[in-house]
């Protein structure tokens, strides 16, 4: 995740989350700005021991699994929730509470100034909200939840802890005009790219924090500002993962791999080996470079991997077989995917390879343009029109 540790700059956030900071033998100090001027500290353990004597057991458990620097899947299958499972179960995480790192690390990212309004994309459990909420007053703040049961909970645990907040069900990549121009928008869900609507419900001035990407790793944190042309400009401040908007989450491909590898128009020794895209960077700019390809690992029946790069819109592939001599490359259809990767990985490289907080993006009405430094395969244009 991109996040620093919140520092007492950000001692408001700070002071409704208690979030640990580096490892040190004292225990770990947060602190409450007041409005007469001196700053008051709590220790973890000061905190704790009122929570004993103010809360129910059952609640103290629930407080510590909360306020451990993990992430906790609240939904599976985008429907089935803890309350309702009698033991264990397997599914696919649909909703989450993120770590508290990381949630306070963004809102600081988010840099916001009293008297502010805040967009939120993905309310999830409402943690990010009640700290905006309490930083901002719940009428700077507006949530969007495309999860109408998620939304409900949500909801209800803001107005349990005091926030009467604008929640709204429904979708988050259309943003909430009914109350825009907004100051900030943030999404913990990651996009694609970042919806121009945002840009449109974001005062000039006023900066959005996303993550981008389309595979479950590989992403990063953008932030941009928006410019008075109707533009954005900003760059990746680091690695970042979240779940996906759900009109945008991943679908696994379907069907006989085979048949999608059937006509093969080039054959070739690879000069880079695929398994480079299991690296976070790599993958980043693989997805820079062919927006709308799946890296697939696959087993024949004899138990051999294979590895695959798949563009099914542009009915494109790129399938990879290991020998002594190294990697084998065969590509099909209309576009050559690892001709484009591997040039990206390989100019990549001769640049020492930068880390993700190298790119730079802007975003207009027509298209969204990420680029490294000056090289031209370093640079990429998203056309939208």
């Amino acid at each position: 995740m991109s996040s620093e540790t919140p520092t007492d700059t950000w001692s408001k956030w700070a002071s409704t989350a208690p979030v640990p900071p580096p490892r040190r033998r004292r225990p770990p100090i947060w602190t409450r700005r007041t409005t007469r001027g001196p700053t008051r500290t709590r220790s973890r353990t000061d905190v704790h021991d009122r929570d004993r004597q103010a809360c129910p057991r059952g609640h103290r458990t629930a407080r510590r699994i909360a306020y451990r620097d993990e992430s906790l899947a609240t939904q599976l299958d985008g429907r089935l929730t803890a309350d309702a499972a009698t033991g264990t179960v397997t599914g696919v995480p649909t909703s989450s509470s993120t770590t508290p790192t990381t949630v306070v690390g963004m809102l600081e990212q988010l840099d916001v100034a009293d008297g502010q309004t805040v967009l939120e994309i993905g309310t999830g459990t409402g943690y990010s909200t009640a700290l905006m909420c309490h930083r901002l007053g719940e009428d700077n703040v507006t949530t969007v939840e495309v999860d109408p049961q998620v939304a409900a909970r949500a909801d209800a645990a803001l107005e349990e802890a005091g926030h009467s907040t604008w929640t709204v069900t429904g979708d988050g990549l259309l943003g909430h005009p009914a109350r825009a121009p907004y100051d900030r928008v943030i999404a913990t869900c990651a996009v694609r790219r970042i919806p121009y609507t945002w840009v449109r419900q974001t005062k000039p001035g006023g900066i959005i924090l996303a993550t981008v990407g389309s595979w479950p790793y590989g992403t990063g944190l953008a932030k941009v500002t928006v410019n008075d042309d109707g533009s954005a400009e900003g760059r990746i401040t680091g690695r970042s993962s979240f779940m996906h908007a759900r009109a945008q989450a991943l679908v696994p491909l379907a069907g006989d791999l085979s048949a999608r590898t059937a006509y093969t128009g080039t054959e070739r020794p690879a000069k880079l080996p695929p398994v480079l895209l299991d690296e976070w960077m790599p993958a980043f700019l693989a997805q820079l470079t062919a927006p709308g390809a799946q890296f697939v690992r696959a087993r024949a029946g004899d138990g051999t991997q294979h590895l695959y790069l798949f563009d099914a819109e542009r009915e494109s592939f790129a399938a990879f077989t290991e020998g002594d001599s190294g990697w084998t490359v065969r590509q099909g259809g209309p576009v050559a995917l690892w001709d484009a990767v591997e040039e990206t990985l390989i100019a990549w490289q001769d640049t020492g390879s930068p880390d993700i907080a190298s790119v730079r993006l802007r975003i207009t009405e027509q298209a969204h343009t990420y680029w490294i430094g000056d090289q031209r395969p370093l640079r990429w244009e998203h056309r939208i029109i």
